[in-house]
């Protein structure tokens, strides 16, 4: 122990700094992750003391099927085409979404969409005069050296 019993404390409850490289992430996270499942764990030590018995070999599980493991379904092929709704409903769902997601959207108040145009206006108007003082500049620089 420390002389400081308050220090120690004060170690103890600084909130840990973000990880900067992947390797470090992963072994957060793994360390976060929980280890096996601990009723397997038991449940395969009780079926090691009981008599052995052979598991017959597990067939593969039928589409939409899911298997005893509890892997589910075998990965499609990319040969099997889907079925693509019609036209219609796909332009139905597109204009459904995007009012789903205009929604979403905070729109500005009118205060600050004055203020927004004001700051364009005065941009654009600071860029064009740059823009015109560089051409007369050039302009009149090119004119003088070849006359």
């Amino acid at each position: 122990m420390s002389e400081e019993p308050g220090k120690e404390r004060d170690e103890e409850q600084k909130p840990q700094s973000r990880p900067v490289t992947a390797a470090a992430r992963r072994e957060r996270r793994a360390a976060t992750r929980p280890a096996a499942r601990k009723d397997s764990a038991a449940d395969s030590a009780e079926t090691q003391k009981a008599k052995p018995v052979a598991k017959p070999k597990a067939k593969p599980a039928a589409e939409g099927e899911e298997s005893k493991d509890g892997k589910g379904r075998a990965t499609p092929s990319r040969d099997k085409k889907e079925k693509r709704p019609s036209v219609f409903a796909r332009v139905f769902r597109y204009l459904r979404e995007v009012v789903a997601e205009l929604r979403k959207v905070i729109w500005p108040t009118r205060k600050q969409m004055i203020t927004y145009t004001a700051v364009v206006l005065v941009f654009l108007a600071v860029m064009v005069a740059l823009i015109a003082g560089l051409d007369i500049g050039i302009g009149k620089g090119v004119f003088a050296l070849f006359g």
